[in-house]
């Protein structure tokens, strides 16, 4: 394991109480204490606003809402002001990774300083989301510049039932524009804990035939059954992120699956309902499994497509709705991947009006 002194940036390391339990030499330096003397303190102790006004980032005073997503590993760069050992303030940028067990349970932070840069850059995984979605934005505009020129120039000379078909192309890669857009919103309000449910009652048995019939239009050959029970309850969540979630799941079992024998399953227990997309494709060997909801990532199979941040985004929206996102697979069988949903969050919502 490495020494926090063989780190190139000054770090701190702080536990679930916020409180520093290592430092590194470069801390030391940069924050005017030696690494000993930090250790014990609290982070609110030693972070300042940089003026009158300005708010301190929310882990400075409590844990990031974010905290509360296990599979939020990152926590958002600020520019704060460090109380030093000589009595002055340090302008700083801070940054950190959650430290997490097994299970995701929160063990702490570790934050990563280092001198606030006037002309400020951008941070490197804001660099990567550019660059990536930029990628994906180009082929649906490219298309919809072609399609709209061609009609706005030659109307006249193109059949009806042509126009019809480049219409409807434009309305696809309109809806994939915005959905990628969507995704940058949601890697935003995740990150930063601002990710709003507009919560109502959700019929999952509705939900799996919109995404179905949606999908459908893009992959040909999709044959999908649905095996959700007979009154499957509805549970009290954001529809349009619950399907936002389904769908990428369907998609991605398409992508990479057989899209004929899928199935979307459902079952019941424990305070929480289960939906789960079952596809008989190659499998995900164990050494990618892990990976599949992290930023980016993209199985090298065929020729990869999309973002690689459909299945982060969809477990930080299940996890904010309270479930949990697995994934199972098989080598040669398939893959499943898994979400729950609580079933007592109406209640509970009904139980605090009652009050």
């Amino acid at each position: 394991m490495i020494a926090l002194d063989e780190l190139p940036m000054a770090t701190l390391v702080v536990d679930t109480d916020r409180v520093v339990t290592a430092a590194n030499d470069l801390a030391g330096e940069l924050l005017a204490w030696s690494p000993a003397d930090l250790v014990g303190r609290s982070i609110s102790d030693l972070v300042a606003p940089l003026a009158e006004g300005i708010q301190l980032p929310s882990w400075a005073v409590s844990w990031h809402p974010s905290a509360l997503l296990r599979s939020v590993r990152r926590l958002p760069e600020h520019d704060v002001a460090v109380h030093t050992g000589d009595g002055g303030a340090a302008r700083c940028r801070v940054s950190g990774r959650y430290r997490r067990g097994p299970d995701g349970d929160l063990l702490g932070a570790v934050l990563a300083l280092r001198p606030a840069d006037p002309r400020g850059h951008s941070e490197l995984s804001a660099i990567e989301v550019v660059s990536t979605v930029s990628h994906e934005l180009r082929s649906p505009l490219t298309s919809v510049k072609g399609y709209t020129s061609l009609l706005l120039n030659r109307w006249d000379r193109v059949p009806d039932e042509q126009k019809r078909e480049m219409l409807l192309q434009v309305h696809h890669d309109a809806d994939r524009v915005t959905r990628l857009v969507t995704e940058l919103l949601d890697i935003s309000r995740l990150e930063t804990g601002r990710l709003h449910l507009r919560r109502q009652l959700v019929d999952l048995v509705a939900v799996a035939g919109r995404v179905l019939d949606k999908v459908g239009l893009e992959y040909d050959g999709l044959d999908c059954t649905v095996e959700l029970p007979e009154g499957f309850p509805r549970v009290y969540a954001d529809p349009d992120k619950v399907e936002q979630v389904l769908t990428n799941l369907v998609e991605n079992a398409a992508k990479y699956g057989n899209r004929a024998g899928m199935a979307i399953s459902g079952s019941l227990g424990d305070g929480l309902v289960a939906v789960a997309v079952h596809d008989q494709g190659e499998g995900i060997p164990a050494g990618d499994l892990p990976r599949v909801f992290t930023k980016f990532f993209r199985r090298d199979l065929g020729k990869p497509t999309g973002t690689g941040l459909g299945l982060w985004i969809s477990r930080g929206l299940v996890e904010a709705h309270g479930g949990r996102l697995t994934a199972e697979s098989t080598v040669g069988e398939g893959t499943t991947f898994r979400f729950t949903l609580p079933t007592d969050a109406f209640d509970k919502l009904l139980e605090h009006y009652d009050t």
